[in-house]
């Protein structure tokens, strides 16, 4: 006769959604974030830099390399907080998942772009 335990229902484990138990994200997330942190403090103080020196000609030209820093810093920290936004996905378990369509999103999709948060039809791209 089986033990009582035998004959109650095991817990089911919920699925994990594609690629959050592959031990390669994590390390490659991190590593893109310690990359992304570093390009935005580095166009961060380059701004202010740039901001802070006295302006050499009337041409405009340092005009213009303020605005193009700062769009290349307010890119970056996108970036970051997409690659931020990742890590939070992974580690709550929805990594690699639409979040759309709540379908896989496809390994080699996630290999060339991590912090995807849709899947190709989702996103638009075919």
């Amino acid at each position: 006769m089986p033990a009582d335990s035998d004959q109650l229902p095991r817990p089911r484990a919920e699925p994990q959604p594609a690629g959050a138990g592959d031990p390669r994200w994590r390390p490659l997330l991190e590593s893109r974030w310690r990359a992304r942190l570093l390009e935005v403090t580095e166009l961060s103080l380059a701004y202010h830099d740039a901001a802070a020196a006295p302006v050499r000609s009337g041409d405009g030209t340092g005009g213009r390399q303020l605005r193009r820093l700062l769009s290349r810093a307010v890119t970056a920290r996108r970036a970051l907080a997409d690659t931020e936004e990742a890590l939070v996905r992974l580690a709550s378990g929805h990594f690699g998942h639409c979040e759309h369509c709540a379908m896989p999103i496809a390994s080699a999709r996630l290999a060339f772009e991590p912090e995807a948060r849709y899947c190709l039809r989702c996103a638009g791209v075919t």
